[in-house]
């Protein structure tokens, strides 16, 4: 009787509290998925969205939430414009939330069981062609100290293919350059060992030879790598400011990121004939399926050299 009483307590308290599963739910991503903090708050904003909508609807809790209600958001979120892509991840926020009720045992029906996600149309990545990586390169102002280290973050993003959280991440003691390794860490903490070339193991060394090292470090960032000139973490902002100056000087037409050396990375790496699995082992994709989208790109190109080049094009 106690048992059923405490239950049926526990159930009356979800019902009436969004707040508490959504910080319940912040918590479970970040210490059992171990995800980074953009992607946590990703899912909150869309956890957060639909708290919202709801709220303004009827005085709805999570548990009580049906499948009608989520198309009618879904509806309503298409409304307003938002892109299929966008409107995907919304959905896969949702059902992650609701899965993590089930795991729970705090609700015993999963009302994102049938919703559908809209389909994506496929959107090949920007690939930048060796002669532009080389102008973008020669176009970094080496006169001053920054530029060295510009440098230096310009050849370790194309020569390991790395994402930009993991290159402000990376930390002296990752970098095993006589054994042509470094040490990533990826999503959900995940390491994994990439090799790195000499082009860029040079530009590293002398960027820490002559800068580096005479710099006043802050001391909770003594073992990261790229430092602003605080001796600071650098942030993810500044590494996308960098290559959109350096794509501003040169005049380059294609809007490019620091996520266009990694696309460069493996698909230079795939037309040279490397294994599709060793790349997916090098940019630590979970899934061959992600990875395969450079195969299209491929694809792409030998479309694009017949339309070109065939006489009966």
């Amino acid at each position: 009787m106690y048992l059923s009483g405490y239950r049926n307590f526990k159930y009356l308290y979800i019902m009436l509290n969004w707040e508490t599963q959504i910080r319940s739910f912040k918590t479970y991503l970040q210490l059992e998925k171990s995800l980074s903090s953009n992607t946590v708050e990703a899912y909150l904003r869309d956890i957060n969205g639909l708290k919202t909508f709801i709220s303004d609807k009827k005085n709805n809790a999570p548990d009580t939430i049906e499948l009608q209600d989520l198309l009618k958001y879904i509806e309503d979120i298409n409304l307003l414009g938002i892109s299929a892509r966008s409107q995907a991840r919304i959905i896969s926020g949702i059902k992650a939330f609701y899965r993590y009720l089930i795991l729970e045992d705090l609700i015993t029906n999963d009302p994102t069981d049938l919703l559908e996600t809209p389909k994506i149309p496929e959107k090949l990545p920007i690939v930048l062609a060796i002669e532009e990586i080389d102008e973008l390169i020669s176009a970094i102002d080496l006169s001053t100290n920054e530029g060295h280290r510009n440098k230096a973050i310009v050849e370790t993003l194309y020569s390991c293919g790395l994402r930009v959280s993991e290159l402000v991440g990376l930390s002296l003691s990752d970098c095993h350059f006589k054994e042509n390794y470094i040490v990533v860490t990826g999503k959900g903490n995940k390491q994994r060992i990439v090799p790195i070339g000499e082009k860029a193991i040079k530009d590293i060394n002398y960027y820490i030879d002559g800068y580096r090292n005479h710099m006043k470090i802050n001391p909770d960032f003594e073992n990261i790598l790229f430092l602003n000139r605080r001796g600071k973490q650098l942030t993810r902002v500044m590494i996308f400011t960098i290559i959109k100056n350096l794509a501003k000087k040169i005049e380059l037409k294609k809007n490019i990121s620091p996520h266009t050396f990694r696309h460069s990375f493996a698909t230079h790496l795939l037309d040279g004939g490397a294994d599709l699995r060793a790349i997916q082992e090098m940019l630590g994709h979970e899934s061959i399926v992600t990875t395969e989208i450079y195969t299209h790109l491929d694809k792409e190109y030998l479309r694009d050299t017949i339309i070109n080049f065939h006489p009966r094009s």
